[in-house]
């Protein structure tokens, strides 16, 4: 994306001011660099846009994603073989996140092996 289409893109993500109103009561504002307008049509459309090459971070895991949920599954028949690999593509996927700022909730992970 390049030229004026990238620049209204920008224009609507980036410098957003932010405030919170309770009970009639409204806070001072807060700059944030960039970030989707919450509960805008385009934000699902612009996260899917974002996570879109997670899938490249992995040969062996097979992602499935659903709005802002991701799972990784592999199959095969050498249980040994899985083992030896798992780390080092659960790190290749961990990187991706690192590098394109997300956080990994760790309270909300968990791994199932099927034999």
């Amino acid at each position: 994306m390049r030229g004026k289409s990238l620049e209204l893109l920008l224009s609507l993500i980036s410098n957003r001011i932010y405030f919170v109103c309770a009970n009639g009561v409204k806070s001072n504002t807060k700059t944030v660099n960039i970030s989707v307008p919450q509960g805008s049509t385009l934000g699902p459309l612009l996260f899917l846009i974002y996570v879109n090459d997670m899938i490249n971070s992995s040969s062996v895991f097979y992602f499935t994603q659903f709005t802002d949920d991701t799972t990784l599954t592999v199959s095969g028949s050498d249980l040994n073989l899985f083992t030896q690999t798992k780390g080092t593509e659960l790190d290749k996927a961990l990187d991706w996140l690192v590098s394109n700022k997300f956080i990994l909730n760790f309270n909300k992970n968990s791994h199932y092996a099927i034999y």
